[in-house]
């Protein structure tokens, strides 16, 4: 069986019903972008299950093309202007890539996307970062928590992302847009997703104070500097939106939290952390508060069975789109057995910050 590492590196030829029209991409691109030059060969990503993603690769360089499948989609869901809006805005506070075009024209290439550029360097898929001493993981995990710290210290109003979320009640808003996500692309009934769609929305903590929030701040949504082990850039903004820190922290904590059920998703369970260089769970959470300048967070349990079961609807909406045949990846999960699992794991956090 191969690696998690070895699945989602590098890039593939175009899917069939991923494909789309390079020349009428190349004219738009020419128009838009300085110095661009084609022909342009296309690549697909192997990453990513929800909006395809490309490498356009041209005589003089390359660049990043990404949009939102075809056929029926979630509402809300795909969001690729936002992703734009967002890292167009981060652009020179927090390390993201320069953005150049966002197209929400159908007629070009069915779906709306944006092209920004390609930044060169290396992503891990797993979290154990093979390869690389334990020094260098060590600092690459020391610099996760640092990046994740300084996205949060921006101040929204000063890079234009006034009005790109509410500014209150992220985690309520959060648990009610997935709870709503889960129930649509239920596929089978699961007890303990069912209990949890229960308790979380009723025993939300009280938070104040807003940033921006990425929400899904993960190893692989990063490019990890080429030559240094630091974060060159952060991938992946479609759900970010306005929100409190402390939640968006407890989901990048998902590999601490949940168990090791599928080589698809990243998990530090049975891993030799000290060996590795790789912090615990307790030690990572007091790095990220040493550089916010907090001593805790409060009412960690109950972020925790959060950060499971959010993980269990987004992996309910992924089959429901293997079912519905508009994945992104062939390598999507089928079966709602990693949702029991999950949903087990969440629970279970939830008895320990009161649920009966």
């Amino acid at each position: 069986m191969s690696t998690r590492q070895e699945q989602f590196s590098g890039t593939k030829e175009v899917q069939a019903h991923l494909s789309f029209d390079t020349d009428a991409l190349a004219r738009l691109l020419g128009d838009a972008i300085n110095g661009f030059e084609g022909p342009i060969t296309v690549r697909e990503f192997k990453g990513g299950q929800s909006n395809p993603t490309y490498q356009l690769v041209t005589p003089s360089r390359k660049y990043v093309l990404r949009r939102k499948p075809p056929g029926n989609l979630l509402p809300s869901a795909h969001a690729v202007d936002r992703e734009y809006r967002v890292m167009h805005a981060l652009y020179g506070h927090v390390p993201v890539p320069e953005t150049y075009l966002l197209c929400e024209d159908l007629d070009v290439l069915g779906t709306a996307f944006y092209v920004m550029e390609m930044v060169e360097g290396r992503i891990y898929w797993d979290v154990a970062v093979p390869g690389v001493s334990v020094e260098e993981r060590r600092a690459i995990y020391d610099s996760m928590a640092t990046t994740m710290a300084q996205l949060h210290a921006v101040d929204y109003t000063a890079v234009g992302l006034e009005g790109f979320g509410k500014t209150s009640d992220y985690v309520a808003r959060q648990v009610h847009r997935w709870g709503k996500t889960y129930v649509a692309s239920e596929t089978q009934r699961i007890s303990s997703m069912d209990k949890l769609n229960a308790w979380l929305p009723s025993h939300i903590p009280e938070t104040d104070g807003a940033c921006v929030v990425h929400g899904d701040f993960r190893l692989d949504n990063m490019i990890i500097d080429a030559k240094e082990p630091k974060v060159a850039a952060i991938l992946d903004w479609e759900l970010s939106t306005l929100g409190h820190a402390y939640g968006d922290f407890a989901s990048h904590l998902a590999p601490w939290l949940i168990p090791s059920v599928d080589e698809r998703i990243s998990s530090i369970e049975g891993l030799d952390l000290p060996a590795l260089g790789i912090p615990s769970e307790e030690e990572y959470i007091q790095k990220y508060c040493n550089y916010m300048g907090i001593s805790e967070i409060p009412n960690m349990d109950y972020y925790r069975a959060y950060t499971v079961w959010r993980l269990g609807c987004i992996y309910q909406g992924i089959i429901k789109r293997v079912q519905d045949g508009t994945a992104a990846s062939a390598d999507a999960p089928t079966n709602a057995d990693i949702v029991e699992q999950l949903g087990e794991r969440a629970w279970e956090y939830a008895t320990r910050a009161g649920a009966t």
